[in-house]
């Protein structure tokens, strides 16, 4: 039975059904599996992107390099060297889209410049509603949600931190991304 399966399956024996609407994709880390349901319709432009990389094995091996406790943890730009890998172009910002910066959440990690997201992503360990966009001022765009391995997300939320170079909140112990993939 596939994940997808199995999820539907026990949805029926919970008091609140809950049905998949989004494409899963599965982040085989080295602390676990986490399992992300995306949001293709109210994040078309940020879906297709993180699909692209996802497609594209860009993800393997690379780490959770910016971890901040009661925050977040943030993935899919660095190497355990700490060197970026080539992305693609930067995407339109989509953060008016209605989803929320909340525990759980999935979104786009970008610069300043609010169409500037291309491949790094980040889960949010708490509600971080700050995060969200505003009619006068984009935010980051989320783009689905974990609903499969928070505990995980929780573990990597908790390791011990340092400085690497000038990168700050970077793990003592890499945190890898061995896969990511489409759960069929």
């Amino acid at each position: 039975m596939t994940l997808k399966q199995l999820l539907l399956s026990a949805s029926l024996t919970m008091t609140t059904p809950y049905v998949l609407a989004g494409t899963l994709v599965v982040l085989d880390t080295s602390e676990g599996d986490i399992t992300i349901e995306l949001n293709d319709d109210k994040a078309p432009i940020s879906t297709k992107n993180f699909l692209h990389y996802v497609d594209s094995d860009f993800y393997d091996g690379l780490i959770f390099h910016r971890v901040i406790p009661n925050f977040m943890i943030q993935g899919g730009g660095m190497t355990q060297n700490m060197e970026p890998r080539d992305t693609s172009k930067p995407i339109k910002n989509e953060s008016d889209n209605g989803l929320s910066n909340i525990r759980g959440s999935i979104a786009m990690a970008r610069t300043q410049a609010p169409d500037s997201a291309t491949a790094q992503f980040y889960i949010n360990t708490v509600d971080n509603p700050n995060l969200d966009g505003r009619p006068s001022k984009p935010g980051y765009t989320v783009f689905g949600k974990v609903i499969s391995g928070m505990e995980v997300v929780d573990t990597i939320s908790a390791a011990e931190t340092s400085t690497n170079g000038y990168f700050r909140d970077v793990p003592v112990k890499p945190i890898v991304i061995n896969s990511a993939h489409r759960s069929h």
